[in-house]
C-alpha cells in the first residue's frame, strides 16, 4: 500500500470515528504517518481528557487498524 493510500485510508477511519469525538466536544487531526506509526492531535475536550487514553486505544486505533491494518499503532502528540 502508498503512503498516499495508507494516508486516505486513515482519514477514512478518523472521518468514521471523529462524529463521536465531535459529540463530546473533542476532534482529533492528524500529525504524521511514520513507519506504520500514526501520530495525532486530540483536540477540544480530548484533550487533557482523563481517560483520552481508552479513547485513543479502544476507539481511534481499532478503528485505524480496521482501514490500514500495516499501521502498528497510533500516538499521541501535544
Amino acid at each position: 500500500m502508498t503512503a498516499q493510500q495508507t494516508q486516505a485510508n486513515v482519514e477514512i477511519a478518523l472521518q468514521e470515528i471523529r462524529p463521536f469525538l465531535i459529540a463530546d466536544g473533542g476532534n482529533i487531526s492528524i500529525v504524521a504517518i511514520e513507519n506504520n506509526i500514526v501520530k495525532v492531535k486530540l483536540e477540544g475536550a480530548c484533550f487533557g481528557c482523563t481517560i483520552n487514553h481508552l479513547t485513543l486505544k479502544n476507539g481511534v486505533e481499532a478503528t485505524i487498524k480496521k482501514y490500514a491494518p500495516q499501521i502498528t499503532q497510533v500516538i499521541e502528540v501535544k
